[in-house]
C-alpha cells in the first residue's frame, strides 16, 4: 500500500476523539507552570569541529540504531550499511546541566563518526528535567539516568538552544530534527498534549530559521500507541470484526505483558472497554495531537515506531495511509522485534525481520531503522526482549547478514509492493535490474527457469539459474526485467 494518498477527514472526527480521551488525561498531565523568573539565554557556543569526509553515494532505506559505547565493535558492520540513516538522542539538560555551561563533545563525536561511516544522522532534541524546566524528575531510567522531558520555563531560551543545535550540526549533513521522543508515554513527557504542541511550534520556528533546508519531525509515537490507533480507527469506521482481528494480530506478542493496558480481547465490547484505560486513552490523544501538527504543517515528517509481528504491517500501513496528509514523508526511525521470552530459532527470527522491514519499505516508508543493532545483555529486562542483528561483541548474526543484503539491494533503488501469484514482498528497481524479495503467502510457489533469472537467499550470493520453489522463507529473485514481467512467468502451487 502506498502512502501517497489518503482519504480526507474532517476536524469534527478528530475533535470527538480528543474529547473522548480528555477526561482520562486530566489526571495524567503534569503541571508545567513555574513562578520563578526565566533563566538568561545561554552564552555563545564553541565552534563545532570541522566535518569529515562526505557520505557514500546512493541512499538505502535500511539502517540501524546502535549503542555508541560499542562503536569500535560495530564499525565493520556499519560500513556495510553505508548510505543508510540513523538517529541520536540529545538532551538540553545533558548538554547544559548548569546554566551557561555547555558540553557538546559527546554529540560532536556521534556526528563526526556517522559522517565518516557515510551514514546520515538525524537528531532527537529533548529537554530533560533540570534548571531549564524546573521541577524534579519522576522517571529515571537506565544506567545513563535518563528522565522524562518537561516544558521549558522560557520558550525564548529553548529556541536559542534549538538554534544552537541546528547551526552546529547542519555542516555534518543533519537535516531532520525530531522534537522529543514518544510523548504518549509519561516516562518520556511530563506535559500535556497542548504543551507538546506549543513546544513543537517553538522548535519548528527555530529549526527552520537556523537551516531552511531542515525538516521538523514529530516525536515518534510508540509502537503500542499505533496499535491502539489501528484498532480505534476500524471501530469508528464500523468495522468491528476487523478491529478485533487487527488488535489481536498487532498485539499477539504483547497481550498480558502490561496488565490491563493490553488485555485479551474477543469482542468489540472488550475492545471498547480497553480503550477507556487511561494510558490507552492517552495514546490516542497524543496520536491525534501529532496528526494535527502534521495537518497544520508544523511538522514535515511523520516518524513511526514499530516492534510488533510482521503480519501487522498491512494494518499499520492502512492506518498511516488514512491518517497522514497526502505527500507527507513517513520514516520508521525505530523498527524491531518485541518478543518477551521469544523461543524461535535464529533463522525464523531473521525471516521475520526481513518480512517486517521489506513490507514497510514497499509501503512507502523512506527509512526503516532497526533497533537495536546488537543485543545488550545488561538491559533491565535481563533477556533479549528486542532482537539484535549482531551479538553483543559485534559478530554478525543471520539477521545482520540479511539486513546488510537488503541494504545493498535497495541502495539507489525504488521500492514497490509485490502481491500476487501467492507471493508477498517488495520489488527494488535500479535501472533495468529488478530484485524481488518475496515469500509465499500460503502454499509453495514455483518460479520456473527463465532466461536471465537468478535466485538466492537474502544476504547470500545468488545461486545458478534454475527453477526455484518459494516457501515461507524470503528469497531474492533477480532479472534485467520489470517486476510485472518476472511475475507473469510464475505459477502458484507445487
Amino acid at each position: 500500500m502506498s502512502l501517497l494518498r489518503r482519504r480526507s477527514r474532517g476536524g469534527d472526527r478528530r475533535s470527538g476523539r480528543l474529547l473522548a480521551a480528555g477526561a482520562a488525561l486530566l489526571v495524567l498531565a503534569g503541571c508545567t507552570s513555574d513562578p520563578e523568573p526565566a533563566p538568561p539565554p545561554p552564552p555563545a557556543t564553541a565552534t563545532a569541529p570541522a566535518p569529515g569526509p562526505a557520505p557514500a553515494q546512493g541512499a538505502t532505506p535500511f539502517g540501524a540504531h546502535w549503542d555508541w559505547n560499542r562503536y569500535e565493535q560495530f564499525t565493520p558492520y556499519l560500513r556495510k550499511i553505508s548510505g543508510s540513516a540513523t538517529y541520536h538522542e540529545l538532551s538540553w539538560c545533558d548538554i547544559e546541566p548548569e546554566r551557561g555551561s555547555t558540553d557538546w563533545s559527546a554529540v560532536d563525536r556521534v556526528a563526526e563518526r556517522s559522517r565518516a561511516l557515510g551514514i546520515t544522522l538525524h537528531l532527537k532534541i529533548r529537554t530533560g528535567v533540570c534548571w531549564a524546566t524546573g521541577g524534579t524528575a519522576q522517571h529515571v531510567r537506565g544506567q545513563a539516568g535518563k528522565t522524562e522531558s518537561a516544558m521549558p520555563r522560557d520558550l525564548a531560551t529553548y529556541k536559542s538552544f534549538v538554534d544552537s543545535v541546528v547551526r552546529r550540526y547542519a555542516p555534518f549533513g543533519v537535516r531532520e530534527y525530531a522534537v522529543e521522543n514518544e510523548v504518549n508515554a509519561p516516562q518520556y513527557w511530563a506535559g500535556s498534549p497542548a504543551d507538546y504542541a506549543t513546544l513543537v511550534g517553538a522548535a519548528a520556528e527555530a529549526i527552520r530559521a537556523a537551516d531552511p533546508r531542515a525538516k521538523v519531525v514529530d516525536s515518534g509515537i510508540s509502537s503500542v500507541a499505533y496499535g491502539w490507533g489501528v484498532a480505534d480507527r476500524l471501530l469508528r469506521a464500523g468495522q468491528e470484526a476487523e478491529a478485533v482481528r487487527a488488535y489481536n494480530a498487532y498485539f499477539q506478542r504483547r497481550i498480558g505483558t502490561r496488565g490491563k493496558q493490553i488485555p485479551a480481547v474477543s469482542t468489540p465490547a472488550d475492545l471498547r472497554a480497553a480503550l477507556t484505560v487511561p494510558q490507552n486513552a492517552r495514546n490516542l490523544e497524543y496520536l491525534a495531537a501529532t496528526e494535527k501538527l502534521l495537518d497544520d504543517k508544523v511538522v514535515d515528517v511523520r516518524q513511526v515506531h514499530f516492534y510488533e509481528h510482521w503480519s501487522a504491517v498491512p494494518d499499520l500501513l492502512g492506518y498511516l495511509a488514512a491518517e497522514t496528509p497526502a505527500g507527507t514523508p513517513v520514516s520508521a526511525w525505530e523498527v524491531g522485534q518485541f518478543w518477551r521470552d521469544g523461543d524461535a530459532d535464529a533463522a525464523s527470527r531473521s525471516a521475520e525481520m526481513v518480512k517486517a522491514v521489506t513490507q514497510l519499505a514497499a509501503g512507502g516508508l523512506r527509512e526503516v531503522i532497526w533497533l537495536p543493532l546488537a543485543y545488550n545483555p545488561d538491559n533491565r529486562q535481563g533477556s533479549e526482549v528486542r532482537y539484535g542483528l549482531l551479538d553483543p561483541d559485534g559478530k554478525e548474526r543471520t539477521a545482520g547478514q540479511m539486513l546488510a543484503g537488503l541494504a545493498a539491494l535497495a541502495q539507489g533503488a525504488t521500492a514497490e509492493p509485490v502481491s500476487g501469484k501467492g507471493l508477498t514482498g517488495a520489488a527494488f528497481r535500479r535501472g533495468a535490474e529488478t530484485a524481488l524479495v518475496v515469500w509465499a503467502s500460503a502454499g509453495p510457489v514455483t518460479v520456473p527457469d527463465t532466461a536471465g533469472l537468478t535466485s538466492g537467499t537474502v544476504g547470500g550470493a545468488p545461486s545458478a539459474s534454475g527453477a526455484v520453489e518459494v516457501t515461507a522463507d524470503p528469497v531474492v529473485l533477480k532479472a534485467q526485467r520489470p517486476p510485472a514481467d518476472i511475475m507473469s512467468g510464475i505459477r502458484q502451487g507445487g
